[in-house]
């Protein structure tokens, strides 16, 4: 099926999704009789670079506006001498040849570019490998030719069922003031992402980036495992480690804009402004502070494609989270725009370049690994996003559905409790393009910045700080935890495709995260997680997390994410009850802040339920209101026999989950 046949609204547009599979279908062409296959176009990384080849090293880099270019490094105190002097080949391509002895693993070195009208300092645009001095501050790419890392993840193969991921960060994860390591992560987070039921790792700021407060979004290095967090080896060996406990792991891939800086990253690279990027104002990004690629240029999509072959074949990562989509997408980056009609999807400000690479990479990723995911930070909901590049679409496995979590902050800040509309919060929850598979999440990682408030700290707000002992009562608290446990459940239950979670959101860790700057003196403090809250048994933090962690094995073992169709059942706005029934699992929510319901009918079909999950369980905060070892069978109508309805007690703030049970014949 092309994407018009999922949704006859796109008629209009047909002429122009055609153009798009054309295009794509083309380029696929060309790149055949050129390169022989897309995969070969993507091995950049193997030529250019530093690289040791039958017994001498040999590096290369495009530098097209140069007029000189040298190796420097110790071995020229660090200034450009006629004998590490490259030679300029056709293209704009530079090479020198060097003997085996000149470096060796662990030494610094940098490029000296000469332009017209300028020099300057530069490091090579697919260094593997950078590292930042101390005293300077400075970065410089450094040697790496370790002994090559023993795998042992051959046996290992992503799960056939919907990701349940758990997205994190490497150097704020751990409990300390300080920059947490990988090799840390692997001994410490693994295994309690393995405790929680999780199935996938995305790793945030991987990709080398000289401000570590950027959450790791303003990459320099696009080749390079960030050197603050540790070697690539001990990257390799935490991705090892995940694979060995049954985790697959996905990367945060910037490829939507790259750092400002000059010295450390592609900005004015060669000298010129435009090598890598647009030219003019278009080449810099009005929000970001930041520059925009040119996806148009054959040399630029070589360069992305390659970081994309790079990370999967060389660290086994299984696919990549693609930041940025939106604004790689459109000329207005969707920048203070609201998609309010088809037309906005195709009125001439969509990046027909962006859409073609976006294409290639994700055809490139899926011909390398069969079983990656790909998955697009979008928030336009463009249409195609999740179908295949020949069939008229982007080629993504997922999108992620970036408007849940903005409905519910919203709802959260502006609504009183009585005002919540549970049919208003199913449809915000459910809906999603008709060929579109979603990744859904309650709360995203840039809430919990300063500035902002995760959900629970929004909710729980100072009474946060003295009332979180199990011993202290507070209605505030229970307030929190209770919506805190239902916000989870419902986005879970109604996620088509796969579900999000940022490290320590599950326990409602508390504050912000505010990463070391002048503003806070370098401090430490919020760029960690505070896992000693879950830890202990004397706090409330606790009870959320064994919640979520009873929630996803729940939704695991139940393959709950991977049945597409949803039945709602009831959505009654006025005592604010929903109840919506998949994959056997009937969810009952009541949202009243105060009424409980007595013999509550619950329209479905016959047959008898067993409650598996259950919000006001004491085990997670609750009050224990529902018996849970019951047996509840359904009711035909007094007016319609051939109708049944389920008559439950529903405590105010509570969430339960029911399995439909065999039934067994009265003949036997």
């Amino acid at each position: 099926m092309r994407l018009i046949d999922y949704d006859p609204w796109l008629q209009p547009y047909g002429s122009q999704l055609e153009k798009r599979r054309v295009r794509f279908e083309e380029s696929l062409d060309l790149i055949a009789n050129r390169w022989g296959s897309l995969k070969s176009l993507a091995s950049a990384h193997e030529e250019f670079g530093l690289h040791f080849s039958k017994g001498q090293w040999v590096f290369r880099e495009w530098a097209p506006h140069a007029t000189e270019l040298y190796l420097v490094g110790p071995f020229s105190d660090w200034q450009p001498q006629k004998a590490y002097k490259l030679m300029r080949q056709d293209g704009g391509v530079w090479v020198i040849h060097l003997a085996s002895e000149l470096l060796k693993h662990g030494d610094h070195y940098k490029l000296w570019m000469v332009w017209e009208g300028g020099a300057g300092m530069r490091i090579p645009a697919y260094a593997t490998r950078t590292v930042q001095d101390s005293d300077t501050l400075l970065f410089s790419a450094q040697v790496w030719r370790p002994e090559p890392f023993q795998w042992s993840d051959q046996h290992f193969s992503v799960a056939d069922e919907p990701p349940l991921i758990y997205e994190a960060h490497t150097g704020m994860a751990q409990i300390e003031e300080k920059v947490g390591s990988y090799l840390e992560f692997a001994e410490k987070i693994l295994p309690r992402i393995k405790e929680a039921g999780y199935n996938m790792l995305q790793l945030m700021a991987v990709q080398e980036h000289p401000y570590y407060g950027s959450f790791g979004y303003h990459v320099s290095n696009f080749f390079a495992p960030s050197s603050r967090f540790g070697t690539p080896e001990e990257l390799k060996f935490l991705i090892n480690k995940a694979h060995q406990m049954g985790i697959s792991v996905i990367m945060d891939l910037v490829h939507s804009h790259s750092v400002r800086n000059e010295e450390e990253g592609l900005s004015r690279f060669d000298g010129s402004y435009h090598q890598y990027f647009h030219k003019g104002e278009r080449g810099n990004h009005p929000a970001w502070d930041s520059r925009c690629f040119d996806y148009g240029k054959e040399e630029v999509q070589r360069f992305l494609l390659s970081n994309c072959r790079y990370w999967l074949e060389e660290f086994h990562f299984d696919g990549y989270r693609f930041d940025g989509v939106t604004s790689m997408l459109y000329y207005h980056h969707g920048l203070e725009k609201a998609f309010t009609s088809y037309d906005d999807y195709f009125n001439g400000q969509q990046d027909d370049d962006a859409i073609l690479y976006l294409s290639l990479a994700n055809q490139l990723i899926h011909e390398i690994h069969p079983k990656a995911v790909s998955i697009a930070e979008e928030m336009s909901g463009m249409p195609g996003m999740t179908i295949a590049g020949d069939r008229d679409g982007l080629g993504f496995d997922f999108r992620l559905s970036m408007g849940v979590p903005d409905f519910w902050i919203k709802t959260i800040k502006e609504q009183t409790d009585e005002q919540w509309n549970v049919g208003q919060i199913y449809h915000e929850l459910s809906q999603h393009r008709p060929e579109e598979k979603i990744i859904s999440y309650a709360e995203s990682h840039d809430q919990a910045l300063v500035g902002d408030k995760t959900i629970l700290f929004r909710l729980a707000d100072k009474e946060m700080y003295d009332s979180m002992s199990v011993n202290t009562p507070n209605l505030i608290i229970d307030r929190a935890i209770a919506l805190h446990k239902m916000i989870r459940l419902i986005t879970l239950g109604t996620a088509y495709g796969g579900y999000l979670n940022f490290m320590g959101n599950e326990f409602g860790h508390p504050e912000w995260i505010d990463f070391p700057r002048e503003g806070n003196q370098w401090s430490y403090k919020y760029a960690r997680r505070q896992w000693q809250l879950f830890d202990n048994e004397a706090l409330k933090f606790r009870w959320l997390g064994l919640f979520d962690r009873t929630m996803i094995l729940l939704a695991r073992k139940e393959k709950l994410n991977a049945v597409p169709e949803i039945y709602l059942k009831l959505a009654n706005t006025i005592d604010q009850v929903l109840a919506f029934e998949r994959a056997g699992l009937l969810f009952i929510f009541n949202f009243h802040p105060s009424q409980s319901y007595t013999d509550y009918g619950i329209p479905t079909n016959a047959g008898k339920f067993k409650i598996v999950l259950s919000t006001d369980d004491p085990g997670f905060g609750g009050f224990d209101r529902v018996n849970k070892s019951m047996v509840y069978f359904t009711q035909a109508l007094s007016n319609n026999k051939t109708q049944h309805q389920l008559r439950m007690y529903l405590p105010a703030r509570m969430g339960l989950v029911l399995k439909r049970q065999p039934v067994k014949s009265v003949y036997g």
